[in-house]
């Protein structure tokens, strides 16, 4: 799993490998499409047959794309009595995130142009 404070503050080998799988399981249409619902639908989640039923996916498919995206450290699951639950994992999200933006502006403050898009678009609508 990757989280800011172990994955990012040094980036030697087992890291960029790590980083490499994540982006990786998201290269890829059912995938990426999978992490986006769970991240829309927050940390409750969201139980795989509700999944399968809003992409439009089969029981059998949804299953290997969420294996990946668990093997990669994207996505969590849980069990709720009969049905299991899978919600993204936001400190794994984070690490992405950082990972991209680690050295921006090269390591000075940021200005605007480099912030990303969410604050932009917060700042339209303040």
């Amino acid at each position: 799993m990757l989280t800011t404070g172990h994955y990012f503050h040094i980036i030697g080998n087992m890291e960029t490998k790590a980083v490499v799988q994540a982006f990786g399981a998201l290269a890829q249409e059912s995938r990426l499409g999978i992490y986006r619902l769970l991240v829309a639908a927050g940390p409750h989640g969201m139980a795989a047959g509700t999944i399968a039923e809003k992409l439009d996916l089969p029981s059998a498919t949804l299953s290997f794309h969420l294996k990946e995206l668990s093997r990669a450290g994207l996505v969590r699951s849980r069990q709720e009595g009969r049905f299991v639950i899978y919600s993204a994992n936001f400190d794994t999200m984070v690490g992405l995130v950082s990972f991209l933006t680690e050295n921006c502006c090269g390591g000075k403050s940021c200005v605007p142009e480099c912030q990303p898009a969410l604050t932009a678009k917060r700042r339209k609508v303040a």
